[in-house]
């Protein structure tokens, strides 16, 4: 049950995919974030009296 601490070596996992991913995630929220924040101030300035 488990692998013994012989068979990995800290460090040696390939992570670019991983890294391609989290810079597509940050890069999704940061432009939502920004239309989100656009469309509000749209919705005040014509939407309230």
């Amino acid at each position: 049950m488990g692998t013994s601490s012989g068979e990995h070596k800290m460090g040696s996992m390939d992570i670019s995919q991983h890294k391609s991913t989290y810079s597509g995630f940050i890069k999704l929220t940061t432009w939502s974030c920004i239309l989100l924040a656009i469309t509000l101030a749209l919705m005040a300035k014509f939407l309230v009296d």
